[in-house]
């Protein structure tokens, strides 16, 4: 393996987080969120046992794990510096070793301290172990630093929706009675391995029932009669990058008459990924899709987001990136490059696609036609 970017791609992402420090009076940043690991360092891994990586405002950083993961760290990263240590050492206390060789023991230390890594009791820990430090809270970084992605970072987000496509055709194509959401989900988790996906996680297959109670449901084998509603939610991702694609898959015959209700859903979301302009207020663009549903009485109450940030996904305790979310009071704006997943869900029937903000409004990177699908797929 080698880094995933050009080194002027980490070259940009640094500067930024010298500005963040800059502003914030950090003369080193502790990196241990698992997203912002990747997207400045090239590397990421689970919290099995603690992690972190350096960056100085001047100089290159360093990188602080386990032993057994230091030869892929140094195969992924941009710079070399790569310190392993044994299972039998204290995380903490080799991190507070090489922050005192290379001369930081009492320097303003910056850190999310929302990041679920840096925990009260690593704070705790670290401040024990260096005393003359001073600990900076630099709020959200590790997610605001990625909200904007790249050219390179948009065309993997379009992998990944391209095997999403590809999985949704899979599913569509078997639909029939018979068919129970755990047999749909393994076509997918196969399609997505097939097709060059990190993993065979699916993301929710279940029936569709309520207005967005069976989004989060619980997946089954139990097989789908005529009529009935397959909701699929597919979550693939490339070298950790992930699209997301939802749609309604009739089984047999609409017997209740669901396509009217599908094409009206589609139709008022469409309005809004029109409105997701560069500069657009995030509550506006919320109001789009909302207010409308809720004047035409498709559902009776609308309280759950209407979308959410793509992006970087590491192993973390999150399986969605809420740091930029589409509600009626959501007053931040949106800038080009940010990727979302926008949904919208009634009836039984949940709808959604990866969008990227342009100037001129957004643009779907998944590309399943938008309708309640059935055993055939345009």
């Amino acid at each position: 393996m080698s880094p995933l970017f050009p080194r002027e791609e980490f070259a940009g992402r640094v500067a930024k987080a010298r500005a963040a420090m800059a502003q914030a009076g950090a003369e080193l940043l502790l990196i241990d969120h698992a997203e912002i690991l990747a997207w400045l360092t090239g590397y990421t891994v689970s919290e099995t046992m603690y992690r972190a990586a350096f960056l100085p405002r001047e100089g290159e950083p360093w990188f602080v794990l386990r032993g057994l993961d230091a030869g892929s760290c140094r195969d992924a990263c941009w710079f070399s510096d790569i310190v392993g240590f044994a299972d039998t050492s204290e995380p903490h206390e080799v991190m507070a070793q090489e922050i005192r060789r290379r001369g930081f023991a009492g320097a303003a230390i910056g850190a999310d301290h929302a990041s679920y890594g840096f925990t009260a009791a690593v704070r705790e820990r670290f401040a024990a172990l260096l005393p003359q430090a001073r600990f900076i809270d630099l709020p959200r970084a590790s997610d605001l630093l990625r909200s904007v992605k790249s050219p390179a970072e948009i065309a993997l987000i379009a992998q990944a929706a391209g095997i999403a496509d590809k999985a949704m055709a899979a599913i569509a194509a078997k639909a029939g009675p018979g068919l129970s959401p755990r047999a749909a989900a393994a076509i997918a988790a196969a399609c997505f391995l097939e097709n060059g996906a990190d993993t065979g996680e699916t993301g929710p297959i279940l029936p569709g029932v309520g207005d967005h109670e069976f989004l989060h449901g619980v997946m089954t084998g139990q097989p789908l009669a005529e009529g009935d509603i397959l909701h699929v939610e597919l979550i693939p991702k490339v070298r950790n990058h992930g699209a997301r694609l939802m749609r309604p898959v009739l089984i047999g015959e609409d017997r209740r008459n669901l396509a009217p209700l599908a094409e009206r859903l589609v139709a008022l979301q469409d309005r809004q990924f029109a409105a997701m302009r560069r500069g657009a207020l995030a509550c506006e663009v919320d109001a789009v899709l909302r207010e409308a549903v809720l004047a035409e009485g498709l559902r009776p109450v609308y309280d759950n987001v209407t979308g959410y940030t793509l992006g970087l996904y590491g192993r973390t305790p999150r399986t969605s990136d809420f740091s930029r979310v589409f509600l009626p009071n959501a007053h931040w704006r949106l800038e080009q490059g940010m990727v979302f997943h926008m949904y919208v869900s009634a009836g039984g029937l949940g709808f959604s696609e990866t969008v990227v903000v342009e100037a001129e409004g957004g643009r779907r990177l998944t590309a399943t036609p938008r309708r309640l699908l059935a055993n055939h797929i345009d």
